[in-house]
């Protein structure tokens, strides 16, 4: 006896120290055992606590309902494992979960837990999972889910637009200001979306600074116009963060079911396309989809395609197009030329490929190559030809270019005095500061930098202040109209001018008369490029031309002859 006294009071005492609570009822359903944390989480008096209190006097104190998905929820059939799970909902918002186990003589036993945290966390994650954490607007996974929805509902007649919304500038903002700007910039552009839509459409964020709208039911194409309208509008007026103005805008892309799709994915890539136009045709814009720009998305895929097996397929090649002096016609230097040798296509124009090279990125490794091939053809030619080589924006950006410079002239042996870079303005647009400390970098090591396209931009004076070059180059479109157009040549004449205030050689693009050149002598240009001397040449080609160019000085009658 004392060994089952010793033994029940053990049990008694571990049920009493169980984390969860812990109840038995029998099978008139009257309280048999429950320990203190059962009282605890149902906050019930002393009284109810006894044993053979009915558990509808116990159901009648406690506060709170069960959970909707509980009372839905089917009983086990009596053959099968008694156990069902609940949940209740208290009035003071906690949850609490109960596990009931009914065994064959009727005696149910339960185990009672407060889930408010865990339950709170799992929606957390839930929502997490359909909602972008930085705006609170739904996701790209929920915003297709929805366009199913709407889909259906627009084979039954429901009109249904989607717009896809790209913000212009805001790489700008985020990198000048820093990623803390840049996202409550996202967010306040998040809320004027909100600001301009009904409360039956929806606003997702797909990631980045991009957003679609799905508009259902509004007359279509009138209504998705002029949202779009109302959007650009929105997004356009600044933004005042945390002691910053930010000035960014959007474009938008729309694609209208069913005749752009009739399925989410074929309806994003078509609002996606002509979102790709809108931006291409200018910021601020908005663009519907047309069928011929699917056409032209699946050529610019196969061009990329094809433009990355180029390099490894080594279809590339480099022409020079040499430079001469002015003064006496010597060939002072030559323009490494990319060029494209398709194997179905044939030559492909520069125009076509180099944008897209830039685009995708694929132009950081085609213009290291480029280097390396430069460099190491310079070294068949006399020392005294430089050669030029074209370097954009985005290798600059990339934050390699100092790295492929050092090691195509190591690898090659090329002198870094006979290594000219030419960039374009668009270089110092974005991060000057970055910018200018990369090309001080290059100077240091050597190597010369010109101006290309001098005088098409937007700040060139700007620029020349900021960094001093060793080279403007008039950009050829000056040169076209300059024996009929006092104003392009008067555009020459301060080019020139300015280059000699400042210390900076000249050299003249797109020669192609010795009238041209007649006038580029005159207003002082030190250098001229063109057909008039050349079209480019192989490399092979450039050492007999250089001889060829000096043999023709050696016999013509006034030195600077233009009869190169």
């Amino acid at each position: 006896m004392r060994a089952l006294a010793a033994e029940n009071a053990a049990l008694r005492l571990a049920i009493e120290r169980l984390p969860h609570g812990l109840c038995m009822f029998d099978g008139a359903d009257r309280l048999v055992l429950a320990n203190r944390r059962y009282r605890e989480i149902w906050d019930l008096p002393e009284a109810l606590m006894r044993p053979g209190t009915p558990f509808a006097d116990i159901l009648a104190a406690t506060r709170g309902r069960e959970a909707e998905w509980s009372r839905l929820a089917e009983l086990p059939p009596p053959d099968r494992d008694r156990t069902r799970r609940r949940e209740w909902v208290m009035d003071d918002g906690r949850t609490i979960s109960i596990v009931v186990t009914r065994l064959a003589d009727g005696t149910a036993i339960a185990v009672h837990e407060d889930v408010t945290e865990q339950r709170r966390t799992e929606a957390q994650i839930a929502y997490l999972a359909r909602h972008d954490a930085l705006t609170g607007l739904v996701n790209r996974a929920v915003l297709h889910e929805e366009l199913e929805r709407l889909l259906a509902r627009n084979a039954r007649g429901e009109d249904l637009a989607l717009l896809y919304l790209d913000l212009d500038r805001f790489k700008a903002v985020n990198d000048s200001h820093g990623h803390p700007v840049g996202d409550e910039l996202l967010r306040e552009v998040a809320a004027r979306l909100r600001g301009c839509v009904r409360d039956t459409d929806l606003v997702a964020r797909l990631g980045g600074d991009e957003f679609a709208i799905a508009q259902c039911g509004a007359p279509q194409p009138t209504a998705s116009r002029r949202l779009a309208q109302r959007l650009i509008e929105a997004l356009s007026a600044p933004f005042e963060i945390a002691g910053v103005q930010a000035h960014i805008g959007t474009s938008v892309g729309i694609a209208v079911a069913p005749f752009d799709g009739a399925d989410p994915d074929t309806l994003l890539k078509n609002a996606d396309l002509a979102l790709y136009r809108a931006k291409a045709d200018g910021r601020g814009a908005l663009r519907y989809f047309e069928p011929a720009m699917d056409e032209r998305a699946r050529r610019r895929r196969t061009l990329e395609a094809d433009l990355r097996a180029a390099l490894a397929l080594q279809q590339f090649h480099l022409e020079y197009q040499p430079v001469v002096r002015v003064a006496d016609a010597a060939v002072c230097g030559v323009e490494a030329l990319l060029r494209w040798r398709h194997p179905v296509r044939g030559e492909v124009s520069p125009a076509e490929f180099v944008p897209l090279a830039e685009d995708t990125g694929l132009i950081v490794p085609i213009g290291r190559w480029v280097l390396e091939q430069a460099c190491r053809d310079a070294l068949r030619w006399p020392a005294s030809v430089r050669v030029a080589v074209n370097v954009s924006a985005v290798q600059f950006r990339h934050g390699a270019l100092l790295r492929d410079v050092a090691h195509a002239l190591a690898h090659s042996g090329l002198a870094a005095g006979r290594l000219e870079l030419e960039v374009t303005e668009s270089v110092m647009l974005r991060e000057p500061a970055q910018a200018v400390a990369q090309l001080a970098q290059l100077r240091a090591h050597g190597v010369g930098v010109a101006l290309d396209d001098f005088g098409t931009g937007y700040s060139s004076l700007s620029t020349l202040h900021a960094f001093r070059f060793d080279r403007l180059k008039i950009d050829r479109s000056f040169v076209h109209d300059v024996e009929r157009d006092a104003g392009a040549r008067s555009i020459v004449r301060a080019v020139a001018g300015l280059g000699r205030s400042l210390g900076i050689a000249t050299t003249i693009e797109g020669v192609e008369t010795p009238e041209q050149l007649a006038i580029a002598r005159d207003e002082g240009c030190v250098e001229a490029q063109g057909y008039l001397f050349s079209r480019p040449r192989p490399a092979d080609a450039i050492a007999a031309f250089v001889a060829s160019a000096a043999a023709g000085r050696s016999r013509a009658a006034p030195a600077g002859s233009a009869d190169v």
